[in-house]
Formats: C-alpha cells, sequence, structure tokens
C-alpha cells in the first residue's frame, strides 16, 4: 500500500489526463483495495519540509489537479481506509461511493498540521461546518455509514465489491449519454460551489442555453418524441 506522495500524484493526474482525452472514454473510476482506498500523505517526504520548502514550490498544489483540469466525470469507490490525502482524494471526485465498512478521516492535527489538499474545504462544504470542525479539531474518524448518512458519500454499499460494481455500472451509465452534455451537466453542478444562488442560476441557464446548438440536443428530443433509442454523436 503505497503512501500518497508528489510523484503518485504525478502519475495518477498523467493517467487521468490521458483518459480525459480519449474520446472512447465517458467517464472514470478511481479505486484501492478491500484494505484501503488509499494510504495517507507520505510523511517522510513532509517530515524535512521547511516553509520556504512548502511555500516556494507550492506544495501538494498538484494533488487537486484532477478537480479543476478533468472535465469528464470522476466516481471514487472507498473501500477500508481513506484517512488525511486518502480521505481528500476521495473527495475530489465528482461522486463518492463507499462500502459501509470504510473508514474516513483528516487526522493531520495527530502531526501538528491541518489538511492541506482541500480537507478542510471539501469536508465542510459536504457535511457542515459542526461536523467537519469536531472531525478536523479532533482527528477523529468516521465510518462509511456516516458518510452517507452526512451526505459526504453519495450512495454506500454493504460490501467492498457491491462499492466496486455500483460504481462501474454509474460510470457505464454516464458514459451512456450524450458527452457533450455530462461535460455541461459536470460545468454547472461545480460552478454551484463558486457562485451564489442567483449567479448560479443565470450561469446555468446560459449553458442550457448553449446546448440548443448541439446535435445531441436535437437527436435526443426527437428520439424522446418518437420513443426510439437516442444515437449520440456527441457533437
Amino acid at each position: 500500500m503505497n503512501a500518497l506522495s508528489s510523484a503518485v500524484f504525478i502519475d495518477l493526474n498523467d493517467a487521468l489526463s490521458k483518459l480525459d482525452k480519449d474520446s472512447d472514454i465517458g467517464a472514470m473510476v478511481i479505486t484501492g483495495s478491500e484494505k484501503a482506498f488509499a494510504a495517507g500523505a507520505d510523511i517522510k517526504e513532509m517530515s524535512t519540509l521547511t516553509f520556504s520548502d512548502a511555500y516556494g514550490k507550492d506544495f501538494i498544489e498538484e494533488w487537486s489537479f484532477q478537480t479543476a483540469q478533468i472535465k469528464k466525470p470522476i466516481i471514487s469507490a472507498v473501500n477500508g481506509y481513506a484517512l488525511g490525502g486518502g480521505c481528500e482524494l476521495a473527495m475530489m471526485a465528482d461522486i463518492l461511493y463507499c462500502s459501509e465498512g470504510a473508514t474516513f478521516g483528516q487526522p493531520e492535527i495527530k502531526l501538528g498540521i491541518i489538511p492541506g489538499a482541500g480537507g478542510s474545504q471539501r469536508l465542510t462544504k459536504a457535511i457542515g461546518k459542526a461536523r467537519a470542525m469536531d472531525l478536523i479539531l479532533t482527528g477523529r474518524n468516521f465510518s462509511g455509514k456516516e458518510a452517507g448518512e452526512w451526505g459526504l458519500a453519495a450512495r454506500v454499499f454493504a460490501s467492498a465489491q457491491e462499492c466496486v460494481d455500483g460504481a462501474v455500472d454509474t460510470a457505464a451509465t454516464i458514459a451512456g449519454w450524450s458527452k457533450i452534455a455530462v461535460k455541461a451537466a459536470k460545468e454547472v453542478v461545480n460552478k454551484s460551489q463558486e457562485l451564489g444562488v442567483r449567479e448560479g442560476v443565470d450561469y446555468e441557464r446560459r449553458v442550457f442555453h448553449g446546448l440548443f446548438g448541439s446535435r445531441d440536443q436535437k437527436i435526443g428530443m426527437t428520439a424522446f418524441a418518437s420513443k426510439k433509442k437516442a444515437e449520440w454523436t456527441h457533437g
């Protein structure tokens, strides 16, 4: 089980970028083993850093690459441990699935630091300030069942295999839709995290209007009216 390091994220970002550009790919799934989704950050890599090293070189900035750059949907299927950087990686996905036995946490406080790859921001947006503050200040772990109850996980499965299968099935469903509509849908949902409701609705409407210039809008609506399956051209 490899610890998450800058080198690991460079490889992951490279793989995701290639899949994002592959016209045959409609969605992606990131998962680990039944024991662990991903080990936390590589403590050895961080232990000798100075402030000038970390700040000057924007340490772990590349860890958030997938959120900002990847246009196709990413689903994380979490089983076992997802602590620290592993939890942050899981939350970077567009959709998070987990098994009941998964264990999440941001235990950085125990190392004399805080989450540095979006943990404090994404966890707070997902489960609210009170719960996020409690978890981050105490370093306490929480279960997959709690992740579902609190709104962090979209779906919770009884077993690890069901979790992975569910993520793959969802990815296949998404990949069966118009790629241009899927790209637009991901864009507007993500925009809701940056804008107020009024500005967000205005932004959504502009993207909605723009899709009426696509071939797939005509194909989809014509197929619906004719009670036929749409044959998308992804344009």
